[in-house]
């Protein structure tokens, strides 16, 4: 797929009545600092009739006025501290072409040329980027890529709902809630839970850690993201395997518990490792006192990390697996919420600990990490000429790093992105649908 990229240009808010200021300086929250210092991609695809470029321009103009922290700046305040400055530098807008259609060019597998329908994620200044790229079918793709410090998946999606509200005329709706600075620690702290080698380590073990992964001659040619298609019928079955009538477990805690056991039989690991998933746990609904609403902007993310020996992992049966994660998820809860901010406002600095949400491996193995956004309103992104008919998120070739989404066909089925090395791949195929 031969990508053209015909313009760039800079978009910036557009307000109704007097602008407001561009000295303005946001600091980043506990839960901002904590996240992953890089920005992730998603790709969207579109039938014709598409919508125009000045729409979609008009339309990202309006959100931007809403949601003014993608049109700023990351750096540092006088003391160091790294901040949002509203300062309405705007955002970045590519146009691009390829003379084929959709269809000829793109498979609804993840490859390393989905890379080319959106901007380079390699330390652009920008916090958000949009490669729109239209095909001879008159089919458009749309490339969006957005800094993690500045918005967790929940807020993202809100973001691009609005995108596409502003598009069509609509009030953007709901209206986010910005304020970063309602998570005070307790005074006194209440160091409740430990949370060093959690959300935190040491930067000493950091190195040290590292060199494990240097043994093996890694590149991204020998790990493959797989696309596995759960169909509402297997996954009720799963989940009706999973469960007991004293123990019902939703669908995402049943799927994981079944992708974890398939990709370990998979990596073929001895059994006395300890393999562990590292889950995304949302603050929204579990924090109280105050509760924070729905509609915040900003990260509100921690993690679950539910781990076991491979031989216990493999050889008890589905429902282990499932309440392990069941249990990790269930105590990342308003008191740990709580223990982390006094944790993270007086002791990370303190102790020069660093975050373990680091994007600098190639490898996950033994362990997993997934992004579930099965409850993100995604496919709601509709700019005036329907919804997407495809959603996925970009090549990521990190061996183990799963995400999770509904699929295109809205049924309730889903689809997995499941990153393994070449010769792991057999192995899954034929463990991936089976229940035993």
């Amino acid at each position: 797929m031969k990508v053209r990229r015909e313009s760039t240009r800079i978009i910036k808010p557009t307000y109704e009545g007097k602008p407001p200021s561009t000295k303005h300086i946001i600091p980043l929250s506990v839960f901002d600092k904590v996240t992953y210092d890089c920005h992730i991609a998603v790709i969207y695809a579109y039938r014709k009739p598409s919508p125009t470029t000045a729409t979609l321009e008009l339309g990202l103009q309006k959100a931007l006025a809403v949601y003014r922290e993608w049109a700023g700046r990351l750096g540092k305040n006088e003391n160091g501290e790294k901040v949002i400055f509203l300062n309405d530098e705007g955002v970045t807008f590519v146009e691009a072409t390829v003379d084929n259609s959709l269809d000829q060019v793109m498979s609804l597998k993840p490859s390393a040329s989905i890379l080319n329908l959106h901007p380079s994620l390699k330390d652009p200044e920008a916090l958000v980027q949009v490669q729109v790229t239209r095909f001879t079918c008159g089919s458009l793709v749309v490339g969006f890529t957005a800094h993690h410090h500045v918005a967790d998946g929940q807020s993202t999606s809100n973001f691009l709902v609005a995108w596409g509200q502003a598009s069509q005329g609509i009030d953007i709706s709901p209206i986010p809630f910005h304020d970063r600075t309602i998570f005070s620690p307790r005074e006194p702290p209440i160091f409740e839970f430990d949370h060093r080698e959690v959300e935190f380590s040491s930067k000493v073990a950091k190195k040290v850690s590292a060199p494990i992964e240097n043994d093996i001659i890694i590149s991204n040619n020998n790990i493959v993201v797989h696309k596995v298609h759960f169909t509402k019928e297997f996954l009720n079955k799963l989940k009706l395997k999973t469960s007991s009538s004293a123990k019902p477990y939703t669908t995402f805690v049943s799927l994981l518990a079944h992708l974890w056991r398939s990709v370990t039989k998979a990596r073929c690991l001895s059994g006395f490792e300890t393999t562990g998933i590292r889950i995304s746990v949302n603050g929204r609904g579990r924090l109280t006192g105050p509760r924070v609403p729905n509609e915040y902007f900003g990260n509100l993310v921690l993690w679950a990390f539910p781990n076991t020996k491979v031989k216990e992992l493999l050889h008890q049966p589905l429902p282990f697996a499932a309440k392990l994660i069941q249990d990790a998820v269930t105590k990342v809860n308003n008191n740990y919420f709580r223990s982390f901010i006094d944790f993270a406002s007086y002791k990370a600095e303190e102790e020069g600990l660093v975050t373990t949400a680091q994007m600098d491996k190639s490898i996950l193995s033994p362990n997993l990490e997934v992004d579930s956004w099965l409850r993100f309103p995604f496919y709601d992104l509709d700019f005036g000429t329907g919804s997407p008919y495809m959603f996925m998120p970009t090549f990521f070739p990190t061996e183990g790093m799963m995400f999770l989404v509904p699929s295109f066909i809205g049924d309730a089925s889903i689809d997995a992105f499941i990153p393994l090395f070449e010769d792991n791949l057999a192995t899954f195929k034929q463990v991936c649908y089976s229940f035993d």
